[in-house]
């Protein structure tokens, strides 16, 4: 009998520190005490003047700054980089100090597809229907993946590889038609701090805004949805297709992340 006791005291011991190791494994959440989301749809000026506000002024033009926002209008593109299928990931955030300041923007773009297009034409050339569905909202560039509905926007230090956080993140969409079609994800390193959906066009602009700022909580990395089908020649918007390309980011300026 007492050698039973033994065995089974012991038995029991290893289930709880088996337990205790199961719980030390589990990964805590990451808490997201308060955030603020912003959007809208039709005549988005007022809500995109109610995010700045959120992220802060100025425009930032320079790197090393610790105050105020970036934005992205694309119209800074070259011509030899507009219209093609190899418009870089990085090209918004240069490393040579040869480059000019402006691309110099701390956020950096992968697709789990082949690359990036920028286009003047509202992607007419590879479409020609496309140019009654989509309408920059800062003309004339818009912004899409290739062969992918995701974009993966990876903040840094401006100028640099070093990672940073903001904590606000918007998009404006052109031509969303279906309500959960088009989303961004946040993360703090690699938890979520949730997904949030883009409203549904209401006028002939067909433009919508979606951003939301954490104040106590690092955004490393947001990943975008747009749409429910990558843009391309082959799929036509309507029916089981809603086919959405990007305008403007805006964000806080990046800072470094601990």
């Amino acid at each position: 009998m007492k050698k039973l006791n033994q065995f089974a005291f012991l038995l029991g011991a290893i289930v709880a520190l088996s337990s205790c190791e199961s719980e030390d494994k589990q990964e805590t959440p990451v808490p997201v005490s308060q955030f603020k989301e912003v959007k809208g749809s039709g005549d988005i000026a007022g809500k995109l003047a109610e995010f700045r506000a959120l992220l802060g002024d100025p425009v930032n033009s320079t790197p090393g700054q610790t105050a105020g926002r970036r934005e992205i209008t694309w119209d800074g593109v070259p011509a030899t980089q507009t219209n093609t299928n190899s418009f870089p990931g990085d090209f918004f955030n240069a490393k040579d100090t040869a480059v000019a300041a402006g691309r110099k923007r701390g956020a950096e773009f992968t697709t789990p597809g082949t690359g990036y297009r920028t286009s003047d034409n509202d992607f007419a050339d590879l479409l020609p229907g496309y140019s009654e569905q989509f309408n920059a909202f800062s003309p004339a560039r818009t912004f899409a993946p290739v062969g992918s509905n995701k974009t993966d926007v990876l903040f840094k230090v401006p100028g640099t590889a070093n990672g940073a956080s903001v904590n606000g993140f918007g998009v404006v969409f052109s031509d969303v038609d279906t309500a959960n079609s088009t989303s961004i994800e946040f993360f703090e390193g690699e938890k979520s701090l949730g997904v949030f959906k883009a409203p549904v066009r209401t006028d002939v602009a067909g433009v919508s805004f979606l951003g939301v700022f954490f104040p106590e909580n690092k955004v490393t990395r947001a990943t975008i949805t747009s749409g429910n089908v990558a843009v391309s020649n082959k799929f036509a918007d309507g029916g089981q297709y809603d086919v959405v390309v990007m305008d403007d980011f805006l964000y806080n300026e990046p800072k470094a992340f601990n």
